[in-house]
């Protein structure tokens, strides 16, 4: 407890460009933490249904009674559908409402992504220039006579170093939540376009499967 008010006394001598930078830090806090509800809550696939779209051979009457247990707002739950509603249409008209689907779904995973990558550029910067504010303010107080208030030339030095050490530490963090979920968002993506491939395929095979019964027909 004691640590975090040394910090937080050490943020008072940061100078202006320590509300800024809080400011940065609270909008990467909110992004990390909306995607991280987002990805627990509605980019999450169950074991058993896993399993189920695995397997080579399936009904997809099954299937669609299955996803009925999923949230209404599952990403999965949306692509799926997509494919499972227009079975009987052509396959390629299929492909292409999957592939429209998808791209939706990404659209929204990439949300707030942007704020992130901002503050990983910004926040050095608004460091960068707290620095300088801070050596200008220390180096007017350096007149022709000598320092005129040592006390003032450290706490402008100490400006200077908290608003960079401040601005460094929210993009090392903005970075490393960025890059996560930019990960995250890829790996979903390339499950989601593999198991639509299977759901595409197991529709060619029943309709190969219909075709031949009608031919011994």
């Amino acid at each position: 407890m004691q640590e975090i008010y040394i910090v937080l006394g050490a943020l008072r001598f940061g100078g202006v460009m320590i509300y800024p930078l809080l400011v940065l830090a609270v909008l990467a806090l909110v992004v990390m933490l909306d995607k991280a509800f987002v990805y627990w809550r509605y980019v999450r696939l169950p074991r058993p249904l896993l399993e189920f779209i695995e397997a080579h051979d399936f009904l997809m009457s099954d299937l669609e009674q299955r996803l009925t247990g999923l949230d209404q707002r599952n990403y999965f739950l949306r692509f799926f559908r997509v494919i499972v509603e227009n079975r009987r249409k052509p396959v390629w008209w299929i492909e292409s409402r999957a592939g429209d689907e998808a791209q939706l779904i990404e659209n929204l995973l990439s949300r707030g992504l942007w704020v992130l990558e901002t503050i990983v550029t910004a926040a050095p910067l608004l460091g960068l220039l707290g620095t300088i504010t801070g050596m200008m303010h220390a180096f007017n107080l350096i007149g022709t006579n000598g320092l005129v208030d040592p006390a003032g030339v450290t706490g402008g030095v100490a400006q200077a170093l908290i608003a960079t050490a401040l601005g460094l530490f929210i993009a090392v963090i903005a970075l490393f939540v960025f890059n996560f979920f930019s990960h995250r968002q890829s790996q979903m993506l390339d499950e989601m376009e593999r198991l639509g491939t299977r759901l595409v395929n197991n529709i060619r095979m029943a309709e190969v499967h219909q075709e031949s019964t009608h031919e011994t027909a």
